[in-house]
């Protein structure tokens, strides 16, 4: 393979302005000549056919701010409509004079294109150019308004010195109208009524077509200086038509003459003018006009109608404006834009004249004003228009004084942390309007959780961590007697409570109003019968459909509509319950599972292939309406799109699809009455226009939370303000601080979010994807070209990748064990991976698209990567594949996303000293990346904005940057093991001089994806540190890529960097900014693995040094360091071979626990019960560890394990927190049952394990935030780990003692010498629980056990007077169904040891009337042993195992809706019969909605919890606790 992908395609292509700036160089796409205009811009990321062909731009050269043009290639030109215009374009040639893009799609992709941008380019002998940084030019553009410009092909001389006459020839002065208006007299529509004449000044095909097409008229058109009133060609009319056209107005002196004429008859006629027709209307009524800086030309320009208050999304291409003040007395300004207040549009006080300066026609643009044609036609009828005025709401608003916000409770799959940031933007939003917030939710981990009282950060008045549930919201709003409710904030859970009390009449008794969408609007978009027909109303469809409220009706149904089908549970998250079934068969067993879940199920019918897209649409109460940002899914439909790749906006969409679904969206959202924000999913056929809707999500929902951060638009802010009763028009831009927030954003970059899945965790799991959602976390990449974000979503979301690759990514199988073609037919995590490596060898764009479906644009892209690492591999050689056009080769690598780590590894130089070595070529070839801000509207208007991506796509930074050097660029000789790293302090280059520490800041790297081990806890440890920065006066910059987290809100920090947390990008972002230093240790795990190798790099790690880190994280340093200060920890040995290891466990007797070093969740952490097993997990954890230690540790049985959170300054411990498990060790503390303050620990054992604590802290120079994990066995105490970062429990441990542990770490990092709170833990009279979440429903086969490694998604927390009051109340808030149905339990226990410690809560449950049942042992022991009769049930075989009928099977029992609570203890045996009976129980338990409880400790408690009728419990709020009497201290 040749090394021409590496160097850009066309030739040098220059272009000149004629404010004498440096000429942009970059490489031609188009026709090889040289022309000048006049350079303007147009910021829609749609429609370039359109624009191309707008006689509006006669003589322009345009500039596209969307990065990516020529995606769908070019229409038939030939088509043509049925008055016989060309069918898709604006007129009969393209008028511009040269064009001007960022990144050129030389492959495009679209069943309706006939050729691509560049070949019809060529053909009408029009220049292009790409390679631009296209941002920066738009700003110059916007700073110094339109500029002439020169563009030359191949220039065979330098730029003259001086500028020669007719250099730069200015299009102004030439007649544009004239050149482009008709010179014939031309009918259309001949025979229809009325008669209108039509003034063609440059008039688009558009306009013709909705006069005639759609309003029946019969239109001549005459040329712009045809005199009307000789009327040469004696046309009869009744109405005038005056069109958009190019240039100044002041050269059309015989339009406006006709339109005096026209004007000054009686009885009057009407007129209509567009664009320049408005300018033409106001100069013949005795107005001026001006030309504007830049001009307006775009698809997103607000216009209000100054009669009805209503604000309009308007196409415009202007370059002059009506001076409103010289309007003569009898006419009156009919819009205004609500940006910058010029004039949009005059009308005649009394006469029926008006003129707009926006195109209602659009093409392209929206179409939200096509509605005065309607008038105009009308009119010319003589048919009354009535004015439809403003609804009062605006003006008799309604006020709130108390507001209670509904969260989500603990983090599920399908319902993460998006609602963590969703709500606290609603908080926020509410307490700028002094409203009162109250806020229930139990999920401790979150940032709408904290109660600071800051202006910037103002928390809810008072938070309740109670479960979700409807009696219990109702509770508290008998207590709090609020006005209104928000129940669209917290997913699927708050909407369901939401419902239920409505339709209870609860909601309506107790004087609550629900704010937003109205309940029976979101039910119409819940139950599928009644959206079809609300859909049916206004002529839309959804895919074949039918609701069915039994097995039987399902079985119907499906048939009707044809295998294979969708079904889905109605009321349910993510798709919970759902899948496609391909028979009769199929379709019960998914129906029975969906029917666990939900009263109703929906079967659909299949459109998989089909493309599948989204759009985010914003309604007020005036009906204003505006879709914020669409979004198209990169796999076809068949995926739930939280486990789909999703770019936005749309790169394969032309300007018709586009508007169409847009105008879809709004029709929609208008006839259900959605007042806020919602969602609306559509399927999309490939080869044509045919289109269905699959849903409205009338809430926040997961793509909310990615749309605002894709766009900048804060939806759920937004949401809460007009839920309120505000209107769009009013509500800034936040932003740019000075437009309206009644805007649709533009996007001069592209968006990819990737989702994280953890299905690897799970045996028996498959990694089949579908419609359920299995994915647990997300990213999301900006970049300016589809290259750069998909590879930088592929390391976001595993860290261990390089980029995006085949094989060498090693997460594909074999192809022996799956082939090639079957992982790419099959919709899998891993799917991409296999894609790309049939790209990588040697398949066509044809056949994988012939196989996935995924469209041939996209996959275009990855052939690009695969050509480009192919290239370097072939070089093989670093010096020589710089040698030669070093900096164009290296710039292209790097707009195409590829990291210094990956080139350095084609080229023979993997790893960190690779990595160092391409930086320093790299930064010798002063190829830098390029800070750009996010600012909504494409660079159009000024912005105050601190949210920030970084690119090698441009040339300019959008902010001020520092640029330090960390004196990096020499190879750094060293090997890369763990303890040969040492901390460097940070450097700048001679003669920088340094402001302040605090001007120059700190960067606090955020967690990344959330996946199961790092979830919202770590966000909140990270937000706190940032709050806590500002309260210092420290300027703060925050890098993370999470979508879903409220860090990466741009209100949070100074700074924001939605960027990778990679070496490479963590360095660059702390040279362009200066930092003072950077703070690891709140972002969980991801951070703190790169600690040592920012150090190297030169970065100051604040807090810890980093190669105290890694003695921490590496498990054989930590271990030695334990064993030399004499602090006990289980027998321990580092593997060295599988050999050793087998003698050591012989040696001190199975279980062994083995554990790697430098992981999160316990990944790859098993305990071995024999030699078999501990070879199999040496593999896997060696896999996980790659050169990291593995160590094998004597596994304790019995012994209950202690979380010690503390903040330590310079080795002294300045604050702790001890929390018990609740089960013994053997649960991964993330899964475990946390009790704080702890209950049942020993003093001595308090003693010992703060005195381990300390000695630990002192010997590591802890500074900052750390955890260490101890086991007690009676009185003795054991040290498992320690992290020497924030743990999961630092939220809890900081809410529950009421002071915040990571504002302390900060300010001890940051070396400000921080106090210690005043905590102590014997004297606090309430006890907080944490009890884990899981969502083993959604991962089918999955056994839900517990273990070593992490399971749990999410958390909650629960307070009360006594543990096991918290306890009883945090299960529930963890989704734990009481079992009061049929008050039945089922109790299946393996080991006698295990069934004489449950005797004691068998006897309670007993006594409380429950009906137990039991598997046969258990059954037997219980009556053999004590005489006691339970129940006997069956135990399953196999998983289709009902029982022969002799007995009563514990399977069918479970999946009949017999048994409540399934109590399923199975550890203590491996026997093998024992643990599959148990596994199909429990997974049935799963999946048919059984209550499940799996472990001992948490079983005895339970009914220790219900004996003491802790079900019953009264609202308290977090304060209430907070101020219960105490003993011995108290707050002064």
């Amino acid at each position: 393979m040749t090394t021409s992908c590496l160097e850009q395609k066309g030739d040098k292509a220059v272009l000149y302005l004629a404010d004498g700036s440096v000429p942009i160089t970059g490489n031609s796409f188009g026709a090889p000549v040289a022309v000048s205009g006049e350079v303007v811009f147009n910021t829609g990321m749609v429609g370039y056919p359109e624009a191309l062909t707008d006689p509006s731009y006669r003589g322009q050269i345009l500039v596209l701010t969307y990065p990516l043009v020529g995606n769908y290639g070019v229409p038939n030109e030939s088509l043509v409509d049925e008055i016989g215009l060309p069918r898709f374009f604006e007129s009969k040639e393209i008028h511009i004079t040269g064009l001007i893009v960022s990144e050129y799609a030389w492959e495009h992709s679209h069943w309706n294109a006939q050729k691509s941008l560049g070949e019809w380019l060529n053909e009408y002998n029009v220049p292009g150019i790409y390679g631009i940084d296209t941002r920066a030019l738009t700003k110059k553009l916007r700073e110094n308004g339109s500029l002439l410009g020169r563009i030359e092909v191949n220039p065979t001389s330098p730029p003259p010195q001086s500028i020669p006459e007719g250099f730069f020839m200015n299009p102004n002065e030439r007649n544009l109208v004239a050149e482009v208006s008709t010179k014939q007299v031309t009918t259309y529509g001949k025979g229809n009524t009325p008669k209108i004449i039509a003034y063609d000044c440059g008039m688009k095909y558009n306009i013709i077509r909705y006069l005639v097409i759609t309003h029946k008229v019969e239109l001549t058109v005459v040329p712009f200086d045809y005199d009307l009133e000789k009327n040469e060609a004696n046309v009869e009319w009744e109405g005038l038509f005056i069109s958009n056209g190019p240039g100044n107005p002041q050269m059309c002196g015989a339009t406006v003459q006709s339109l005096k004429y026209a004007l000054s008859l009686e009885p009057v006629k009407p007129i209509f003018g567009i664009c320049l027709g408005n300018q033409l209307l106001s100069i013949a009524a005795g107005a001026s006009t001006y030309k504007l800086k830049y001009g307006n030309r775009g698809m997103n320009q607000p216009a209000i109608d100054l009669r009805t208050g209503r604000c309009y999304i308007t196409p415009q291409n202007h370059g002059y404006a009506v001076d409103a003040k010289s309007l003569p007395a009898d006419w009156k300004p009919l819009f205004i834009n609500a940006n910058d207040l010029s004039n949009e549009g005059i009308i005649h006080a009394s006469k029926p004249f008006f003129s707009v300066q926006f195109h209602p026609e659009a093409n392209g643009g929206p179409l939200d004003t096509e509605f005065l044609f309607e008038k105009f036609v009308g009119h010319v009828r003589n048919i009354p228009q009535p004015i439809v005025l403003q609804n009062d709401s605006a003006y008799v608003r309604k006020t709130y004084k108390k507001v209670l916000v509904v969260g989500s409770g603990g983090l599920s799959i399908g319902q993460a942390g998006e609602f963590d940031y969703s709500g606290s933007q609603c908080i926020k939003a509410l307490k700028e309007e002094g409203i009162e917030v109250i806020l229930i939710n139990p999920n401790i981990a979150t940032v709408q959780t904290s109660q600071e009282k800051e202006t910037a950060a103002q928390g809810a008045d008072r938070v309740y961590f109670l479960p979700i549930r409807p009696h219990i919201v109702l509770d508290v709003i008998k207590k709090e007697n609020p006005d209104g409710i928000i129940v669209s904030m917290g997913g699927q859970t708050a909407l369901n409570v939401g419902v239920q009390l409505w339709n209870s009449g609860e909601l309506q008794a107790a004087g609550v109003e629900v704010l937003g969408t109205q309940i029976p609007v979101i039910e119409a978009t819940e139950d599928r019968e009644i959206f079809s027909e609300k859909l049916k109303e206004i002529g839309e469809t959804i895919a074949l459909s039918y609701s069915a409220n039994n097995i039987e009706e399902a079985v119907i149904n499906a048939n009707k509509i044809g295998y294979p089908v969708l079904v889905r549970a109605a009321f349910a998250l993510g798709g919970l319950g759902s899948g496609f079934a391909a028979n009769d068969k199929e379709l019960k067993d998914l129906a029975a599972k969906a029917f666990s879940c939900s009263d109703q199920i929906l079967i659909d019918q299949d459109l998989r292939g089909w493309k599948e897209l989204e759009y985010e649409v914003v309604r007020d109460c005036n009906n204003n309406c505006i879709t914020v940002c669409n979004m198209e899914n990169f796999d076809p439909l068949g995926i739930h799109t939280g486990d789909s790749i999703v770019v936005a906006p749309s790169q394969t969409l032309s300007n018709t699809e586009y508007m169409m679904l847009r105008n879809t969206a709004q029709k929609v959202v208008r006839h259900l009455g959605i007042v806020g924000e919602c969602n609306i999913q559509y399927a999309l056929d490939p080869k044509s226009e045919r289109y269905c809707i699959i849903e409205v999500n009338a809430r926040l929902s997961r793509s909310s939370a990615l749309a605002s951060k894709a766009t900048g638009y804060p939806l759920a802010y937004v949401a809460t303000k007009l839920s309120l009763g505000r209107d769009l028009v009013s509500i800034r831009n936040s932003i740019t601080k000075t437009t309206t927030a009644c805007f649709e954003p533009s996007l001069d970059y592209c968006v990819l979010k990737m989702p994280r899945w953890d299905l690897k965790k799970f045996q028996r799991v498959s990694n089949t994807l579908g419609s359920s959602m299995l994915s647990v976390g997300e990213v999301m990449a900006i970049g300016r070209s589809f290259e750069e974000v998909i590879q930088k979503a592929c390391r976001m979301v595993n860290p261990g990748l390089i980029g995006l690759e085949g094989r060498s990514s090693n997460l594909i199988p074999c192809d022996k064990t799956t082939p090639l073609e079957e992982q790419m037919r099959k919709a899998t995590d891993t799917r991409l991976f296999a894609v790309q490596t049939a790209l990588e060898e040697g398949w066509t764009v044809d056949q994988v698209h012939d196989v996935t479906k995924i469209d041939k644009w996209f996959l275009s892209k990855l052939k690009n990567i695969a050509n480009m690492r192919q290239a370097c591999k072939d070089v093989g050689d670093l010096n020589t594949l710089f040698s030669e056009n070093g900096a164009e080769r290296m710039r292209r690598l790097k707009i195409a996303g590829f990291s210094d780590l990956q080139i350095a590894s084609y080229v023979g130089k993997a790893g960190r000293n690779g990595e160092a070595e391409v930086r320093a070529i790299r930064k010798s070839l002063r190829v830098i990346p390029v800070v750009k801000q996010i600012d909504t509207l494409a660079a159009e208007f000024p912005a105050q904005t601190n949210y920030l991506y970084m690119t090698y796509s441009g040339i300019e930074n959008d902010v001020t940057v520092t640029n330090i050097d960390l004196m990096h660029q020499k190879p750094i000789k060293r090997v890369d093991s763990l303890r040969s790293r040492v901390r460097a302090l940070s450097e700048v280059s001679d003669g920088l001089t340094l402001p302040s520490f605090k001007e120059r800041g700190v960067m606090v790297l955020g967690c990344g994806a959330y996946c199961i081990g790092s979830s919202v806890e770590f966000d909140w440890c990270a937000v706190s540190s940032v709050r806590q920065l500002r309260r210092e006066g420290i300027k703060s910059i925050v890098v993370n890529y999470n979508p879903e987290t409220v860090s990466t809100d741009y209100d949070e920090s100074d700074r924001l960097y939605f960027e990778e947390l990679s070496v490479e990008r963590t360095l660059d972002i702390y040279e362009a900014e200066g930092v003072g230093g950077v703070i690891v240790s709140v972002g969980g795990q991801i951070p703190n693995n790169i600690a040592g190798y920012l150090a190297d790099g030169g970065a100051n790690i604040l807090g810890t040094s980093a190669k105290d880190i890694e003695r921490a994280e590496d498990r054989h340093a930590f271990s030695d360091m334990l064993d030399q200060m004499g602090i006990d920890q289980p027998a321990w040995s580092v593997l060295s071979s599988k050999e050793e290891a087998a003698e050591f466990a012989n040696k001190v007797g199975f279980p062994v626990l083995v554990r790697p070093s430098f992981v999160l969740s316990g990944a790859a952490m098993r305990v071995a019960s024999d030699e078999t097993q501990l070879r199999n997990f040496l593999d896997l954890a060696a896999d996980v560890a790659a050169d990291k230690p593995v160590v094998i540790t004597k596994f304790i049985i019995g012994a209950k394990e202690i979380e010690f959170d503390a903040v330590a300054s310079n080795g002294t411990i300045l604050n702790y927190a001890i929390g018990e498990h609740l089960e013994n060790a053997g649960v991964h503390s993330g899964d475990a049952t946390v009790i704080l303050p702890a209950q049942k620990l020993y003093v001595n054992t308090i003693r010992h394990v703060k005195r381990y604590a300390s000695a630990i802290a002192k010997s590591l120079n802890i500074t900052g935030p750390f955890n260490i994990q101890f086991m007690a066995k009676g009185n003795q105490v054991q040290v498992i780990e320690c992290n020497l970062r924030a743990s999961r429990t630092f939220p809890f441990v900081s809410k529950t003692l009421k002071n915040n542990f990571i504002s302390l770490a900060t300010k001890a990092m940051c070396g400000l010498r921080p106090k210690p709170y005043r905590i102590s833990l014997l004297d606090i009279d309430y006890v907080c629980v944490k009890a884990p979440m899981f969502s083993f429903t959604r991962l089918r086969g999955a056994d839900p056990t517990l273990g070593v490694e992490m399971a749990s998604t999410g958390e909650v927390a629960c307070y009360g007077h006594t543990a096991h009051e918290a306890f009883l109340q945090a299960m529930l808030a963890a989704n734990f169904k009481l079992p009061e149905k049929n008050k039945t339990i089922l109790v299946s226990i393996a080991s006698d040891s295990f069934r004489d410690e449950f005797l004691p809560a068998l006897v309670i449950l007993l006594k409380l009337g429950y009906k137990l049942f039991g598997t046969e042992g258990t059954t037997k022991y219980y009556k053999d042993k004590y005489g006691i009769d339970i129940i006997p049930l069956t135990k399953p075989t196999n998983e289709d195992d009902l029982g022969d009928g002799s007995a009563a099977s514990a399977l069918n029992f479970l999946k009949s809706d017999k048994i409540d609570l399934l109590i399923n203890i199975s550890d203590g045996t491996n026997i093998k019969t024992e643990v599959t009976s148990g596994y199909i129980m429990r997974r049935a338990a799963v999946d048919f909605g059984v209550s499940l409880i799996t472990n001992m400790k948490c079983a005895i408690m339970f009914a220790e919890a219900l004996e003491r009728k802790h079900e019953k419990f009264a609202a308290k709020h977090i304060q209430e606790f907070y101020e219960l009497p105490t003993i011995g201290w108290h707050d002064n």
